[in-house]
């Protein structure tokens, strides 16, 4: 099993394989909604190179749904007063990430609830699980999302979205201080650059799982899949 450490691909022995077990294993897609997505001058939230993981995004939960493993789609929701942000205590990142990437100008409309900006771009299908109403940065604070992971008897995440280095590295934080195994999905995540996604990544595999590349983590739960399909069955005896 192959997986990435500190951003060197490297062979794993089987003692992890614990982490890529199919059984157990739910999908966490984290915010990729039009609030980030969009490619308009409006957008509130703007996460650019989030964009160009949607089409796989889409292709890796076909082929998991295939498999039997169920997803939870997350997205950001806020009161439409403001109360849970910017007329309540304003989140951090609506003073400090502007320094870096300058004004943006309709931050005020990020993820207010009934507005487009909330609307999912990756596809929801049926059977799937929705957690609305994230409101800072872990996808886990202030939302039910580890109830419903709880109820589905959940032992591993897959996570996969935006951004690295910011919400996705705290739903992997957070994951692994509740005792879920994580795997990050290396090819299906994206940050603020380049830089800030590779060190992201970099502490989620010294410290909180594994990150791997999507069609390696198929492939585990393909031969898991097919090692259980050509186990002879027992036949009890008398």
């Amino acid at each position: 099993m192959k997986a990435y450490v500190y951003g060197a691909e490297r062979e794993l022995p089987a003692t992890f394989d614990e982490f890529t077990e199919r059984s157990g294993t739910v999908i966490v897609s984290i915010d990729m909604h039009r609030g980030h997505l969009e490619d308009s001058p409006d957008c509130p939230c703007p996460a650019p190179r989030a964009r160009e993981i949607v089409a796989p995004i889409d292709r890796f939960h076909s082929e998991a749904r295939e498999l039997g493993v169920p997803i939870i789609h997350v997205r950001s929701v806020l009161r439409r007063s403001g109360v849970d942000d910017v007329n309540g205590v304003p989140s951090a990142w609506r003073k400090t990430f502007p320094l870096h990437v300058g004004p943006i100008p309709n931050a005020k409309e990020h993820a207010l609830e009934g507005s487009r900006w909330t609307e999912f771009v990756t596809e929801v299908a049926a059977g799937d699980h929705v957690v609305s109403g994230k409101k800072r940065l872990s996808p886990f604070f202030a939302t039910d999302l580890d109830f419903l992971l709880r109820q589905m008897r959940a032992e591993r995440v897959v996570i996969n979205g935006g951004m690295t280095d910011c919400c996705v590295l705290n739903a992997a934080f957070d994951a692994s201080n509740l005792g879920y195994r994580v795997v990050v999905a290396r090819d299906l995540v994206r940050g603020t650059d380049a830089e800030l996604e590779d060190a992201a990544l970099a502490m989620v595999s010294l410290h909180l799982g594994l990150v791997m590349d999507a069609e390696d983590i198929l492939a585990a739960w393909g031969s898991k899949a097919n090692a259980q399909a050509d186990r002879p069955l027992e036949v009890a005896e008398g």
